[in-house]
């Protein structure tokens, strides 16, 4: 079966970099599109980054030239790279086969806290 698993996340201080990873198995990785979402405090889960299968990506304005989602498919493995963390990116972050807010199943998630 699909398994998702995220890891990377942490504490980090505003203006902060981290970098998210998602190890996939139990389906063709390479042919499937791939995408970040994330829950803050008290809101729903949004979307924030996709990538096709050609490398073409998408992002949410928010995250948009802050945020860079890449894959390695030889090591079956979803990245996203977090530049210049703002204290509203706080967030669990999921990383989900498929492509949009719809994306699914997703993995367990992991917590990214930007705090001073």
């Amino acid at each position: 079966q699909v398994q998702l698993v995220e890891s990377g996340g942490g504490l980090v201080q505003p203006g902060g970099f981290l970098r998210l990873s998602c190890t996939a198995s139990g389906f063709s990785f390479r042919i499937s599109k791939m995408t970040w979402l994330r829950q803050r405090p008290g809101k729903g889960l949004e979307w924030v980054s996709s990538i096709n299968i050609d490398d073409s990506t998408d992002y949410e304005d928010r995250v948009n030239g802050r945020f860079f989602i890449s894959r390695d498919n030889a090591k079956n493995t979803l990245y996203l790279q977090m530049h210049n963390l703002k204290i509203e990116d706080t967030a669990v972050y999921y990383c989900a086969k498929g492509w949009g807010v719809f994306a699914a199943p997703r993995g367990q998630g992991t917590q990214v806290t930007v705090s001073s």
